[in-house]
């Protein structure tokens, strides 16, 4: 979660003036977490801060707002009758393009009330400094009526390896996800769609497995492509280059041909039982959005499980 400066700026393209509205405090039970965002124009909107009642309150007070910086405070269940029963403070900034150009591309600090002091809480220079040495992102946070927010920039590469009818699902699904870097591969740009979602990168290759070596060693992949020996080289090539998470999109008699395969070609058990396969939840289903669904599933699970991990280390 973070400041989107991508939405943002084509918000501001199409529309000239926006308002931007974020979640900078909570107590209780929220429908969303700090930093969640929503971005709100004359005839529209995009972006969540939860649904229901405090989203259209804000919206409806966001195209009404005549000062450049506003924050308020709802009791969710009190004040719009909302079940939740927590309280949720929020910051409305009305943004211009001239605004965007002086915005900075790390963190986005600024005072959020009068009473904000004329520079940034020591609190906060702190903080940042700190985070800095250690190569830490900062957390979205209100101190001492200073809003502060990193700028957002997806945190996992993930490749997909075919544009068939799974592969189009996939990215369909997969696109809108705020954390997830998406490079798409196929062997032709003619096998791409002719709309592929903002923020998805095409990578057309007439060998698609000579193409690994530009894949982080911590990416995730997907391999689902229209050919058993590219899919084939593409794992062989995975359990060469290195990867966090690879998946096959197949049946349990192609998996069993892949072992072997992949063994005659110098890869061990452990190695090969890294990459999985089927991929998804077979259960759901084979009709390409359901195999997507399945796979989102996974991939979102897993990334919790890891988050969990991190956070009992530190």
């Amino acid at each position: 979660m973070g400041f989107d400066l991508d939405a943002l700026r084509a918000a501001l393209l199409q529309h000239g003036r926006v308002c931007r509205v974020v979640i900078a405090a909570i107590r209780g039970s929220s429908p969303r977490e700090v930093g969640a965002a929503m971005l709100v124009w004359d005839q529209g909107q995009s972006g969540t801060i939860g649904g229901g009642a405090l989203e259209f309150e804000a919206a409806e007070t966001a195209r009404k707002q005549d000062k450049k910086t506003r924050i308020s405070t709802h009791a969710l269940g009190p004040d719009l009758g909302q079940c939740c029963g927590g309280s949720v403070t929020l910051v409305s900034e009305i943004y211009d393009m001239a605004d965007f150009a002086r915005l900075d591309t790390e963190v986005i600090l600024r005072p959020v009330t009068p009473e904000a002091a004329t520079s940034p809480p020591l609190a906060v220079k702190r903080q940042l400094a700190q985070l800095r040495a250690q190569g830490q992102r900062p957390q979205t946070q209100l101190i001492d009526h200073w809003m502060l927010e990193p700028v957002h920039k997806p945190q996992q590469d993930l490749w997909i390896w075919g544009a068939g009818h799974v592969g189009r699902a996939l990215v369909d699904v997969l696109a809108p996800l705020p954390d997830l870097a998406i490079t798409w591969v196929d062997t032709a740009t003619t096998r791409f769609p002719a709309h592929v979602p903002a923020g998805v990168t095409i990578l057309p290759g007439q060998d698609p497995s000579l193409l690994l070596r530009h894949a982080p060693v911590n990416a995730q992949h997907l391999v689902l492509t229209y050919s058993h020996e590219l899919d084939l080289a593409l794992c062989h090539g995975l359990l060469l280059h290195g990867f966090s998470f690879a998946g096959l999109i197949g049946s349990a008699t192609k998996w069993a041909r892949f072992r072997s395969r992949l063994a005659a070609l110098g890869h061990s058990p452990a190695e090969i039982a890294r990459i999985t396969c089927p991929i998804g939840t077979p259960a759901l289903g084979k009709h390409p959005q359901m195999i997507a669904v399945g796979v989102a599933a996974e991939l979102l699970a897993r990334a919790a499980r890891t988050e969990i991990k991190e956070e009992r280390r530190a």
